[in-house]
């Protein structure tokens, strides 16, 4: 469930017509609060519950799993460096991420490329089907698991599309990443990035039956 507070939707309505704010020399911030973000579900899985006060994103995850996406706007396909604050206040245990279906983690954030045409063509889809597309490739940069920061693992899920960048290993605390979303993708895929095409937030307590608290803001692309 995605809740916001009446107040929050209305400054949301007024000043936020858009997915991101208006560009500066630092960067374009992406808002939660314009209704452009989308929750996908699981079936037969219970759904995380995220909720935005005042342009933060909170997750409570309880033996649960959902992701919440966004597609960008063309005007951010360019954009090739990231950064974001994020806390953890509650963790799930250290798993193995390249486990499927043993790769619970407190928080991911995914930077979804396609090449500009296909990212035209995909508008419509959705998350699940936008990720199985041939042409998609994702970085995953995750707070969880049992392995080293800077460890750049193969996804369960998405074979050669799509990669995970362990930023910290299970854990609590608050932090600001400084992501280079270029050099990390020729990095995990040995070439130049495509479109940034969406952005994607997800945690994942299901399979550990385990309780994440966490809090993101202030996701900045340049």
């Amino acid at each position: 469930m995605i809740r916001i507070a009446a107040s929050l939707v209305l400054a949301a309505t007024l000043a936020l017509p858009g997915l991101a704010t208006p560009g500066s020399a630092e960067g374009t911030t992406i808002s939660f609060l314009n209704g452009s973000w989308a929750q996908q579900r699981f079936l037969f899985k219970r759904s995380n519950d995220y909720a935005i006060e005042q342009d933060t994103l909170t997750i409570d995850s309880y033996r649960s799993v959902s992701i919440l996406y966004s597609r960008l706007p063309e005007s951010l396909w360019n954009a090739r460096g990231a950064r974001w604050d994020w806390a953890v206040l509650q963790s799930a245990p250290a798993t193995d991420l390249t486990s499927r279906g043993g790769d619970d983690r407190n928080i991911a954030v995914y930077f979804i490329f396609l090449p500009p045409d296909r990212a035209q063509a995909t508008r419509n889809r959705n998350i699940r089907r936008l990720l199985n597309e041939p042409s998609v490739r994702a970085l995953a940069y995750v707070w969880g698991g049992r392995h080293e920061a800077g460890s750049v693992l193969p996804s369960p899920y998405m074979d050669n599309r799509g990669v995970t960048i362990v930023q910290r290993p299970a854990g609590v605390g608050q932090f600001t990443e400084e992501i280079d979303l270029a050099a990390d993708f020729r990095r995990a895929f040995g070439s130049e990035p495509t479109a940034l095409a969406g952005l994607a937030i997800s945690a994942d307590t299901d399979d550990t039956r385990s309780m994440v608290q966490a809090r993101l803001s202030s996701i900045l692309l340049r």
